[in-house]
């Protein structure tokens, strides 16, 4: 699982294709809202916003 934004989508797809062998999902984390889980603050990569899941 990576929480990354737009700048770093691509590398956390190959990043996952990579370790699992399959298309991840991704969901826009600005249209879905979790109740049992709350978003890191910022990408996994960088410090801007993290906005896309990528599972």
């Amino acid at each position: 699982m990576h929480v990354v934004c737009k700048e770093h989508l691509e590398l956390a797809i190959d990043m996952f294709v990579d370790e699992y062998e399959e298309a991840p999902d991704i969901v826009d984390l600005e249209e879905v809202k979790f109740t049992a889980w709350e978003p890191p603050a910022h990408c996994e990569r960088c410090a801007e916003r993290g906005r896309f899941l990528v599972v």
